[in-house]
């Protein structure tokens, strides 16, 4: 596992590192010896926190933790992320490296897998140009944790929201280069007048050729 160690308002020291190796060794199981951690460290006042990121076949895994000091904090980290792949073991068994599982057959500590997600509403939102400080005003106002509105600084549509640290956070979509074309053509039906919306035409950087199926 290739691992980048990042520090803010810190400089891990290398005891640090050689930790983190010997605690993402158990991470390493699920995906194999070439993927890639990002482990970001934070020192704040009275705790520091650790995020680790894991990118693989697609998908994204993340947990941030906090505790008195970094290495703590990173034992909690791993133990948060290992809870969240075995709780979804059955709908991403087939991303992850064959039999990662079987090393947590005799392990005291059961997780319940969670095999329904149950949705509970569903909402249709109408999205009005506003810029970043007028959506951290209307989500508060709201009483909400994010708000989703269209950035008017790009045109883009945005969600901002709540950290757990206190502070806000913006995210701004970002689409892949897109797919290949038997996933297109359920969008457009074999319509030759389909026409991408602006934003998303803007954000495609190999567009496909489109043609009827």
């Amino acid at each position: 596992m290739k691992i980048t160690i990042t520090g803010r308002k810190c400089s891990p020291r290398d005891s640090f590192r050689e930790h983190a190796e010997k605690k993402l060794a158990k991470i390493e199981r699920f995906f194999g010896p070439d993927v890639e951690a990002k482990v970001t460290v934070t020192v704040e006042k009275s705790s520091q926190s650790v995020e680790i990121t894991v990118n693989n076949n697609g998908m994204v895994f993340r947990a941030q933790e906090r505790a008195e000091n970094m290495n703590e904090a990173l034992d909690k980290c791993v133990d948060t992320l290992i809870r969240q792949i075995r709780k979804n073991k059955t709908r991403i068994e087939k991303k992850l490296k064959t039999g990662s599982f079987d090393a947590f057959a005799d392990e005291a500590e059961s997780v319940t897998e969670e095999k329904d997600y149950e949705l509970v509403r569903s909402k249709t939102v109408i999205l009005k140009p506003e810029s970043v400080d007028e959506a951290i005003l209307q989500m508060n106002l709201v009483g909400h944790q994010f708000y989703m509105f269209l950035n008017e600084e790009h045109g883009d549509i945005s969600v901002v929201y709540r950290r757990n640290d206190g502070g806000y956070g913006l995210i701004t979509p970002e689409v892949e280069q897109c797919p290949p074309c038997y996933k297109v053509r359920s969008v457009i039906g074999g319509n030759r007048n389909f026409r991408f919306p602006p934003y998303f035409a803007r954000r495609i950087s190999n567009p496909i050729k489109l043609r009827s199926f």
